[in-house]
């Protein structure tokens, strides 16, 4: 009997240490297992990093090579020429670029204080039952096509403007010194101040968006406790709301500005497309974008072709330098608040 008990305890043991051993061995497969995914996660997520420099590299390579043959006929003088005749082959970009940074300008200058305006009555004074709709709206012009920006801009915003508003500038304006350059000649209707208004509406929507989300993520605690002390609504956004959301709300804005470097249909359609540089808001132009959208189908030689590649190189440098002041101002913004 008792040899019998002692056996039993015996194969007992024996069990328990084969599920032990098979315990260990899942556990140490389970755990190789993860160990190979991860390996796997990271290595995927390098590379995916890695694409991202080599597609960068390639365009900037791409972008200088193409540009080297205008860059090595016109030199510094291709940033400083406003001359650009297809026919003699003599260009200069002065006149895209100025278009350029006008219309950016035009449009920074309107889109983002009325974009924060808009995000503020969305977190703050709309009520709720209205807070969707008018999110809703703002997404809504957000995904609307940049060409239909254009057909509606020429054929509707553009006469609009040449009725109403640029009449109402050049009387106004007329007689005051500086302000009379800004607003000088007839009302053509297409012009830098025409296509920058119409950037205006498309970089709209981003900055409110991204406004709206950062305010959003105010920690409610603040705000009440500077309503408890007596703070005005005007108050609680300017002394806790924006110092909270600065870097969110900058980096909004630096996206917009992004968008409207860049936009091209739309610009092309209302901004009059002429290469020439003018004090006059109301005189047409034309930017980087719409340039090489309209010729670059119709560029014939190699020099005109590099010159247009030359373009898409200052634009790209442009956006860098915008992106890069975004990034400093961002840091210096972090290292402040610590």
């Amino acid at each position: 009997m008792r040899v019998h008990e002692e056996g039993s305890v015996v194969d007992v043991a024996l069990q328990s240490g084969a599920i032990e051993a098979y315990d260990v061995a899942a556990r140490a497969k389970a755990l190789s297992r993860l160990r190979a995914i991860d390996i796997v996660f990271r290595v995927l997520t390098r590379l995916a990093a890695l694409t991202v420099l080599i597609l960068l590299g390639g365009v900037i390579i791409s972008l200088i090579d193409g540009s080297l043959p205008a860059l090595r006929a016109f030199g510094f003088n291709f940033l400083i020429e406003e001359r650009w005749n297809p026919v003699t082959e003599k260009f200069g970009a002065i006149a895209p670029i100025y278009g350029t940074l006008v219309t950016s300008f035009i449009a920074m200058l309107i889109a983002v204080p009325v974009g924060l305006l808009i995000a503020v009555f969305l977190t703050e004074l709309c009520p709720m039952w209205l807070r969707r709709p008018v999110g809703i709206a703002i997404e809504l012009l957000a995904g609307i096509p940049s060409i239909i920006y254009g057909i509606w801009g020429l054929f509707v915003f553009a006469p609009f403007l040449q009725e109403t508003l640029q009449p109402f500038l050049i009387a106004t304006f007329g007689d005051i010194p500086v302000l009379s350059a800004l607003f000088a000649g007839p009302p053509y209707g297409i012009g830098m101040l025409t296509a920058g208004l119409i950037l205006a509406i498309m970089v709209l929507p981003f900055v409110t968006s991204i406004s709206r989300d950062v305010f959003d993520a105010v920690p409610p605690v603040l705000k009440e406790a500077a309503y408890g002390v007596g703070c005005t609504t005007w108050e609680v956004v300017r002394y806790v709301v924006l110092p909270y959301t600065r870097v969110g709300v900058i980096g909004g804005v630096m996206l917009g500005l992004g968008r409207a470097l860049g936009e091209t249909m739309a610009v092309t359609f209302v901004i009059g497309n002429a290469h020439k540089v003018s004090s006059s808001l109301l005189a047409p132009g034309t930017t980087i974008s719409a340039t090489i959208a309209n010729e670059f189908t119709e560029a014939v030689g190699d020099l005109y072709t590099s010159s247009l590649i030359a373009l898409g190189l200052i634009l790209f440098v442009i956006t860098f330098i915008v992106l890069a002041i975004a990034r400093y101002m961002l840091l210096r913004i972090e290292r402040r608040i610590g």
